[in-house]
């Protein structure tokens, strides 16, 4: 994906307090029942459920030089302040890591005169009492009202699917599991907007994602596929088995 050469700068300077909303709901699944024997991850709730922020905080996310639509850039440590309000011991430094699992990234999506549409992905996790959780990434949009240069929108959320986080247990062992609703968000109304200049949602994740994971960049097919091709091309298959995600850190 290329990105498209038209460069604008974002910024925030309003005095203006932006309120989110923050929301745990209760644990729905886990492999080996940790939701219902351990307490700790059974009664896991949102540290905050309203809390107002200075809009300066979410410089946090913003690039430090102008930027087109497709270009990525890191996102700052101090995203940890805003997710201490889902949980009050979050860290950025994730306990299973396999060299490819730390990183917090965000790509402009799109932008007209008086709106950008900025995507993101953090990896973090809270430190639990004997214990830790991991959800499988936090994705979410941050729109900024150009002219303003003030917050329009703001959602931070863990994606559903069949499997959604990881948790460890001291002294017990790992556990994976569904949460039907890890979010942040703000209650300032915003309607959809008519980009110029964009991209696709699933383009702009795909450019995060190859932030994070090299393997994506291998052209995976079917095994049905695979079977035709070794046919055509006299090569052998590689085939890879999996029982879960490859693309977060739910497993």
């Amino acid at each position: 994906m290329n990105t498209i050469s038209d460069k604008i700068t974002l910024t925030l300077n309003n005095d203006t307090k932006v309120s989110l909303k923050g929301y745990i709901a209760p644990i729905e699944y886990t492999q080996y029942n940790f939701h219902v024997e351990w307490d700790v991850l059974s009664n896991l709730r949102v540290a905050e459920p309203v809390k107002q922020y200075p809009t300066s905080v979410f410089m946090v996310f913003l690039p430090s030089k102008s930027i087109s639509v497709g270009e990525c850039w890191q996102i700052k440590d101090g995203v940890v302040d805003i997710l201490r309000q889902l949980h009050t011991n979050p860290t950025l430094n994730l306990d299973c890591n396999n060299g490819d699992s730390l990183g917090l990234w965000a790509c402009l999506r799109a932008y007209n005169d008086e709106y950008a549409d900025i995507v993101f992905r953090i990896h973090a996790e809270f430190t639990l009492k004997g214990g830790r959780f991991t959800p499988s990434q936090f994705t979410g949009h941050l729109v900024i009202n150009r002219s303003k240069k003030s917050i329009a929108s703001f959602n931070m959320y863990v994606p559903n699917g069949t499997l959604n986080f990881d948790a460890y247990q001291n002294d017990v062992g790992s556990e994976i599991g569904y949460c039907p609703k890890i979010e942040l968000r703000s209650d300032i109304p915003f309607q959809d907007t008519e980009y110029t200049t964009s991209i696709t949602q699933e383009e702009a994740e795909r450019i995060l994602i190859l932030r994070f994971y090299n393997f994506v960049k291998i052209n995976w097919v079917s095994l049905e596929e695979a079977h035709e091709m070794a046919i055509a091309q006299h090569k052998p298959i590689h085939a890879v088995a999996l029982d879960g995600p490859l693309t977060d850190e739910s497993c």
